[in-house]
């Protein structure tokens, strides 16, 4: 047996362990997240048959953001399960990328163009993501991975033939999604940032460097933005910082609406 002054070591055991959960409540948070964002639309689509779209694609990030959240709050070891972890936290303890919390909209109105087109930047991760990850040393990740990458592809198909449809339709159309792809592309370098827990996780087989995964994401983005007729922005110094806690503006807002009803009925069952 270990000494259990080990655990205090800087890449202890305690170490991994902390960095473990926190990968898991990474990926939980950006699918629970980015599954309130598109539940916004909920009545609001443009057609019918996106209204039913949005709805599924919002489903599936929320069951995946449940057996994340679940298997965190199991690892944890605290007696916190996914509702808790949903619903309890404040603004500080989640840690979903920025690019998820962003409004559907520039503020005065929601617009499908930023909707749809966060859903093929965030997909075309996804599905290097959770591909990478089917083959975590963690298994019950892994196994969540392996049902998540089915999701993902389906979710990149749907917001990518959009993408295309919109970006290479009439010039109205085409505007938007190019202000869209240029509000939104400057978040997308957080995806890259390496930090420790990215390495701690990477190193013992449990998650992967999304650094790694970016020839993959570029290509797949580029070849999307080609047949949309988009011209790709360009990168800037900006890096959001969302993974870490520190959030924009709009998070807390939107945690405001979706923990509500818990927050003023505690330990309801339903």
């Amino acid at each position: 047996m270990k000494s259990t002054t080990c655990d205090a070591t800087p890449g202890g055991p305690a170490a991994l362990a902390a960095a473990h959960l926190d990968y898991l409540l990474r990926l939980g948070d950006n699918a629970l997240v980015l599954g309130q964002r598109l539940a916004e639309w909920c009545g609001h689509a443009p057609v019918l048959e996106e209204e039913l779209a949005l709805t599924n694609v919002s489903l599936d990030l929320i069951g995946q953001a449940r057996l994340l959240l679940s298997h965190a709050g199991q690892l944890e070891g605290r007696g916190r399960d996914e509702d808790a972890l949903a619903f309890l936290r404040d603004e500080g303890a989640f840690r979903n990328w920025t690019l998820m919390e962003l409004p559907n909209g520039d503020g005065r109105h929601d617009d499908y163009a930023v909707t749809i087109l966060r859903n093929a930047l965030a997909s075309a991760l996804h599905v290097a993501l959770w591909q990478a990850l089917t083959d975590s040393s963690d298994e019950q990740l892994a196994a969540i991975a392996a049902r998540s990458v089915k999701e993902a592809r389906a979710h990149l198909r749907h917001a990518g033939e959009w993408v295309v449809r919109l970006g290479d339709g009439t010039d109205l159309s085409h505007a938007r999604m190019q202000a869209a792809l240029e509000r939104l592309w400057p978040y997308t370098q957080e995806f890259w940032s390496e930090d420790e827990t990215e390495r701690r996780v990477s190193a013992a087989g449990i998650g992967v460097l999304t650094a790694s995964l970016r020839p993959q994401w570029e290509a797949t983005v580029a070849d999307l933005l080609t047949r949309a007729t988009l011209t790709r922005p360009r990168d800037t110094g900006f890096l959001s910082t969302g993974k870490l806690g520190r959030h924009s503006e709009h998070l807390g807002y939107l945690l405001a609406e979706m923990q509500s009803l818990a927050r003023q009925h505690p330990g309801a069952a339903w």
